[in-house]
């Protein structure tokens, strides 16, 4: 049976949630299925000859030979699919992700590898949905965070937590809502290499103590036997990034981001060196650009005020190193709550209130006239859902927050018009390639956050998805009105077609850690 493994491991550590696992297999692997369908109708995948499109049918030819068959609209993105979707394929329905993607013919390696990152995404999508078969009340921030079932919105590997077996998602995971207690290692002072203020709670005399994550605790410092624990732990509710944790108690206003060898989505979620180096600078650099902007009200920086790494054989380790990082809550007034933009989208918007065409209207005049300002300064703001926070006050928004410097790109030159000079970075963000800056920042807040939007509000609000963009462009040519010398972005703004990030296709690839983008119809080109 699939997925027997994990109803073993369920039958040990939460029987309860065999039979609830079970109804929502069907659903999840139809979710994943129809995610990796639209990844198979716009990316640029090996083994695909052509695409056609026939009466609301997509007709894929393959190089190899056949063709698979599908309903066009399940391809699309944010698209529900029902729990029997299947696609026709050379040999029958296709109903198992990783069946559809054998078709390709890719054979290589990291083809097998995306094959058992899909098979772990369905088993961990039904496990959420289990476990979350009714809406909880959203009470805080952290409730929020918590609230994305689902995962990531577009990505068919939405669930993947490739390292950890069933108890630890259990324990560890955001959408089933525990409390983790982090660990603090003890590091001598000639074993850390940090920047920023570390929190003086966080040290012992000339010891910092560096909180790790319980995963990373017995899978990695179990290596390290010379490195000890305290006897104090700080419990923390996981944020949607899962490890990134905001502690209960301790280091009010503080969210602490931990290293964790697990892959999630795309990535394993290690601190790289140069992450740690770079937060601080970036955080004073980024926020410095918005103040100068004018517009500190409206976007709120959420800095990195500290990060560091323990050193293993001389050198930073990724694995054994921690962010801290401001909280959402330092930002927010009486009666707020921050959101992030996903979670928007992941609840059916139940958290918006009024009409949706104003409410959208009311948002991108808080985000777009500084992340289009800061881009024609030099700053990119990877502004993805996840990343982007909306401040909610009876359901309206009132200001945006930003988190996770590390995905920012900096453009030198444009930068040095506006008076700023480059701090002295350890990565590879900043570089004068202008296209690149326009990718990062319109991948994900057009692409992205924007795209979610519409497709929530019109979906359970009823709003013409029209009239959504129309006002999202309106606020774009305002923005633009203003910033004469930035007729290059406006350009790309309202251009035919928006970057995409390419996640199969990105995956596939020999470099599978490298972002790749394909092009998708702009709805923004109507209204230049």
């Amino acid at each position: 049976m699939p997925y027997s493994s994990t109803i073993e491991e369920l039958r040990h550590v939460r029987p309860d949630l065999i039979a609830p696992f079970m109804s929502a297999l069907p659903g999840a692997r139809a979710t994943v299925l129809g995610r990796l369908w639209g990844a198979f109708a716009r990316e640029p995948l090996p083994g695909i000859a052509d695409r056609n499109h026939d009466a609301g049918t997509l007709v894929i030819r393959l190089m190899g030979g056949g063709q698979l068959v599908g309903p066009a609209s399940a391809a699309e993105r944010f698209a529900p699919v029902p729990a029997d979707f299947t696609v026709q394929g050379p040999d029958g329905p296709i109903a198992e992700p990783a069946r559809l993607l054998a078709a390709l013919g890719a054979g290589t390696e990291a083809a097998s590898r995306l094959g058992a990152e899909l098979g772990n995404s369905i088993a961990n999508l039904a496990l959420a949905r289990a476990a979350n078969h009714e809406p909880r009340e959203i009470r805080d921030s952290a409730d929020a965070e918590q609230a994305v079932v689902d995962g990531h919105p577009q990505h068919p590997c939405c669930r993947t937590r490739t390292g950890l077996s069933v108890a630890e998602v259990l324990a560890y995971a955001p959408e089933h809502r525990p409390v983790i207690e982090l660990a603090l290692v003890a590091v001598p002072a000639d074993r850390w290499q940090a920047t920023g203020d570390w929190p003086q709670e966080l040290r012992d005399g000339d010891t910092v103590l560096m909180p790790i994550h319980p995963w990373q605790r017995a899978h990695v410092l179990a290596h390290q036997p010379d490195l000890a624990v305290v006897d104090r732990t700080i419990a923390a509710r996981p944020l949607l990034s899962m490890r990134t944790m905001s502690p209960v108690d301790a280091l009010p206003g503080c969210h602490i981001k931990t290293a964790l060898d697990v892959q999630v989505t795309n990535y394993r979620r290690t601190i790289s060196p140069a992450e740690v180096a770079d937060g601080a600078p970036l955080s004073e650099l980024v926020t410095a650009v918005v103040d100068k902007a004018g517009h500190g009200e409206s976007l709120r920086i959420l800095r990195e005020l500290a990060g560091g790494a323990i050193r293993v054989n001389g050198r930073p380790s990724a694995s054994l190193a921690a962010m801290i990082r401001e909280a959402g809550e330092r930002h927010l007034g009486p009666e707020e709550i921050a959101v992030p933009l996903t979670a928007v989208h992941a609840t059916g918007a139940r958290m918006v209130s009024g009409d949706p065409v104003t409410w959208l209207a009311e948002f991108a005049g808080l985000v777009l006239p500084p992340a289009l300002t800061l881009l024609s300064m030099g700053v990119a703001l990877e502004a993805h859902g996840q990343n982007t926070l909306v401040a909610l006050r009876d359901g309206r928004p009132v200001r945006v927050l930003y988190r996770d410097l590390d995905g920012v790109r900096i453009h030198p030159d444009r930068l040095a018009r506006h008076g700023f000079s480059l701090p002295p970075l350890s990565g590879t963000r900043a570089g004068n390639d202008e296209p690149a800056l326009r990718t990062k920042l319109f991948g994900g807040l057009l692409s992205g956050v924007f795209s979610e939007l519409v497709s929530v509000l019109s979906r359970t609000h009823g709003a013409d998805p029209g009239q959504l963009w129309a006002a999202v462009a309106a606020v774009g040519h305002r923005v633009y009105a203003d910033l004469p010398d930035a007729g290059a972005d406006r350009e790309v703004f309202f251009g035919d077609t928006l970057p995409l990030k390419a996640t199969i296709a990105m995956r596939l690839a020999e470099a599978s850690g490298v972002a790749q983008w394909t092009p998708v119809p702009n709805p923004l080109a109507r209204h230049r």
